[in-house]
């Protein structure tokens, strides 16, 4: 890596898998938060991604949602203050009868939700135009493998991230 903190021409080899996982999923986000702005979501910003992530927040524990982002349930309930304030969720009791509360995405929510899905379907055609149907193919086929496997179900048990 330079110093400016681009990558040179280092071979696939050289480049570490976190790196290689993070980059490209750093830059769906952006291009999620940018679609979503021109959109008329554009209240929404990149932290927001934490709670409107894929499965989606609808019918889940804030403590869930906290632990899904890696960050603290405090910093977690901020981002859902902040996004019950501009009409994306609400929170209700779960109806478990426990004392427990869950997010429930509103229209607006349910709305900025349903265009995520259709941006990430148009960023998966950009990338299948780029690589190649048959190599984008493999790669989701190789990420579904690794989803599949103990390298993605810890710490929190089976489809930990998936909840």
């Amino acid at each position: 890596m330079e110093k400016s903190g681009h990558i040179s021409a280092f071979e696939p080899k050289d480049l570490l898998i976190g790196a290689m996982i993070r980059i490209p999923a750093q830059a769906i986000h952006h291009k999620i938060i940018q679609k979503l702005n021109a959109a008329g979501f554009n209240d929404l910003s990149l932290p927001h991604i934490a709670v409107l992530q894929y499965p989606g927040p609808d019918g889940v524990r804030p403590g869930m949602l906290a632990e899904r982002a890696g960050m603290s349930k405090q910093a977690m309930n901020q981002l859902l203050r902040s996004l019950a304030g501009m009409g994306y969720l609400v929170r209700r009791d779960a109806i478990d009868g426990r004392r427990a509360r869950v997010v429930r995405l509103t229209k607006r929510g349910n709305s900025a939700f349903t265009r995520i899905i259709e941006i990430l379907r148009e960023i998966e055609i950009e990338w299948s135009t780029e690589l190649g149907p048959k190599e984008f193919a493999q790669l989701k086929k190789l990420l579904h493998r690794v989803w599949q496997s103990n390298l993605v179900k810890s710490p929190g048990g089976p489809d930990y991230f998936a909840r």
